[in-house]
């Protein structure tokens, strides 16, 4: 694992990047880039940016400013929004085809990770995304359990502790993660329109996500106590120009107890999960390839 610390224009502070690579005489059948869920940091993808490593491919991992090894300083201090998040994750997707030049890359998307990918500027060089446990965040989509909490969440205890913080205490309040203040305060925008980021950022938004042309794959999974199908569905469908659909995966499918929002990424999936999503990644390499070739 190669670790680095990235430049991006307009950061105060570079982004913390780890590099997970083939082994030695193995030659890279093209880039993954890991985007993070909220307040979830790169090291959580770990086990399996090491295992998709060995799989051949050249995966990076990355943690968002104010976030994980990219917090310099008390939260309070960190200046960043989600279109910020978005200007890391270009950068980060720019590391890697740079590093890999001529190779397909492609995303890995873990709730955030999967939402954010519209808002890129980088969009050209990706040939997939691989949409995990994600879905709008509009808070009437998200799982019973969870939209029973949402009214005092985004109306009481998020403007409350951000004003009272300086940022969201998310660790302390056992909600999400610490998140910068903008970045806060932003997602209560988007998670209470029902059009989420698009409904909540305009025309702008809304354009940035019908450029995209990429392959979305989204993973929905049955027993997720975050996010629903209806959630799911209406993420995609701002993906509006994108080839895109939805595959549901029941723990009892792969032979689990539980899979939830976060449980993919635990080892205990590597023999069932973990090569499912790897072939999925190759079957987009080999049809980026193909596109590239001359005729």
């Amino acid at each position: 694992m190669q670790q680095h610390a990235l430049p991006v224009s307009g950061a105060a502070h570079p982004l913390a990047v780890c590099r997970y690579l083939p082994p030695a005489g193995t030659a890279p059948q093209g880039s993954v880039v890991i985007g993070a869920a909220f307040g979830v940091p790169q090291t959580f993808y770990a086990r399996f940016a090491q295992w998709l490593a060995g799989q051949g491919w050249a995966v990076s991992t990355f943690d968002y400013r104010g976030q994980g090894a990219s917090l310099h300083g008390p939260m309070r201090a960190v200046q960043a929004n989600l279109h910020d998040w978005a200007r890391d994750y270009d950068a980060v997707i720019a590391h890697a085809a740079e590093a890999l030049p001529g190779r397909p890359l492609l995303l890995v998307g873990h709730s955030l990770g999967a939402q954010l990918p519209g808002l890129l500027q980088e969009k050209h060089r990706v040939a997939g995304l691989l949409s995990i446990a994600a879905g709008s965040g509009y808070w009437r989509q998200n799982a019973p359990r969870l939209r029973r909490l949402m009214p005092f969440f985004w109306h009481v205890l998020v403007p409350a502790s951000v004003r009272l913080c300086g940022y969201f205490p998310g660790r302390r309040l056992r909600a999400v993660g610490d998140l910068p203040r903008a970045v806060a305060l932003q997602w209560r925008r988007w998670c209470l329109h029902p059009r989420y980021s698009v409904g909540a950022e305009g025309q702008g938004a809304e354009r940035s996500y019908a450029a995209v042309r990429f392959p979305v794959l989204a993973w929905s999974m049955v027993d997720d106590e975050m996010m629903t199908l209806a959630g799911t569905e209406a993420l995609l469908a701002l993906y509006a120009r994108a080839p895109r659909r939805i595959e549901r995966i029941a723990a009892q499918d792969v032979g689990a107890r539980r899979i939830g929002h976060f449980g993919f990424f635990r080892d205990s999936f590597a023999p069932t999960l973990w090569p499912r999503a790897a072939q999925q990644l190759a079957q987009w390499a080999q049809a980026d390839a193909t596109a590239a070739s001359p005729a």
